[in-house]
């Protein structure tokens, strides 16, 4: 079993194209993957054990990074947070996003109006970055790396990772180290951060870990996905609450993070041994599973703190689709995809 990067992060909304257009304009985030309406039948742990309609929207950008999954209920009213997020409260708090040129990304959201959480500065790495809010009230943090996959107009490229806020940080680092591989601890400290001053709750003390990895990623995306760190952070000095406490997968708020994967036969059985069996497993019971114009399968795992983590692995996606050209992954070895092949994905960028 190998982790390939960081597919996605899902971001439950309540208007699913309004999002994906305010998405698209401000974060460039422009390469349509899917836009699909279905039912979601087989995520009954997660949706109080009822089938759920849903539209997503799955979209990347050129420059490398994890995609953005627009995510919306449609058959029931999806349900907002009934209190204010806090740094730290239970599950993912913040989107990362990675860019190259960190004062350029900053002064671009400035001019736009957005609401910016203190100036540029240097996390604990020593990395610059700064955090900005959407109109939907999630946060993103906007860090500075120099990796681009394909240079594009944009200020920034995609997904880089998240904040997850954990309960007992020993306990949660089972899953994020040895289950996703995140073996490399870059921090590891308590205190109360500058650089999280401006944050809601962000003058509190807390343990606060960023892991990145030493294993090279090799899956067919993995140039495309890029590289990508994750941050933990556990309260010491208030008591977190559930993020999702009262709500459902689905609702308004970062829904899950998802990872590119091969080997989910080897994955059942690794995350089983560690204690935290899948809650959803679209393979045991088919070959393959139907994504619109891809198809592949996918499995859940809930984190200690609830942290909802997909995997997919993917058995065919589509390249040029007016020529019906597709790329079977089943019937190649497990190495990354030719560049001028992923560059390809260029020409599903939404205009």
């Amino acid at each position: 079993m190998q982790i390939n990067g960081i597919q996605q992060i899902g971001v439950g909304v309540e208007k699913i194209y309004e999002a994906f257009a305010w998405y698209r304009k401000h974060f460039g985030i422009d390469i349509l993957v899917f836009d699909e309406s279905a039912v979601a039948e087989l995520m009954l742990k997660h949706t109080e054990g009822e089938p759920r309609e849903r539209h997503a929207v799955l979209a990347l950008s050129m420059q490398g990074g994890g995609g953005f999954e627009v995510w919306q209920h449609t058959g029931r009213k999806p349900l907002i947070p009934l209190t204010d997020l806090q740094v730290g409260d239970f599950g993912i708090a913040i989107g990362k996003i990675k860019t190259a040129d960190i004062h350029k990304a900053y002064e671009q959201f400035k001019s736009e109006g957005l609401k910016m959480f203190g100036p540029v500065s240097n996390n604990p790495e020593g990395r610059p970055h700064f955090y900005v809010q959407d109109i939907y009230s999630n946060l993103w943090e906007f860090i500075e790396d120099s990796y681009i996959f394909k240079s594009s107009k944009a200020n920034n490229g995609g997904v880089f990772g998240c904040v997850i806020g954990v309960k007992d940080m020993e306990e949660s680092l089972v899953v994020y180290q040895e289950i996703l591989g995140y073996d490399t601890i870059l921090f590891d400290g308590t205190d109360s951060y500058t650089d999280m001053q401006e944050l809601p709750g962000g003058k509190a003390r807390c343990r606060r870990i960023i892991l990145g990895y030493s294993k090279e990623r090799k899956g067919a995306f993995s140039p495309l996905l890029g590289p990508s760190q994750l941050e933990l952070i556990q309260c010491m000095d208030r008591e977190a609450k559930n993020i999702y406490e009262d709500r459902m997968w689905g609702d308004p708020g970062f829904i899950h993070l998802c990872f590119d994967i091969n080997g989910m036969d080897a994955l059942r059985e690794l995350v089983k041994e560690k204690g935290y069996p899948f809650t959803v497993d679209s393979a045991r019971d088919m070959n393959t599973f139907d994504m619109g114009e891809a198809a592949g399968s996918f499995s859940y795992i809930k984190a200690p703190e609830g942290t909802l983590i997909e995997f997919v692995e993917t058995h065919k996606v589509p390249l040029i689709k007016k020529l019906g050209w597709y790329i079977d992954l089943r019937k190649r070895p497990i190495k990354p995809l030719p560049n001028w092949m992923l560059k390809l994905f260029s020409l599903k960028r939404m205009k």
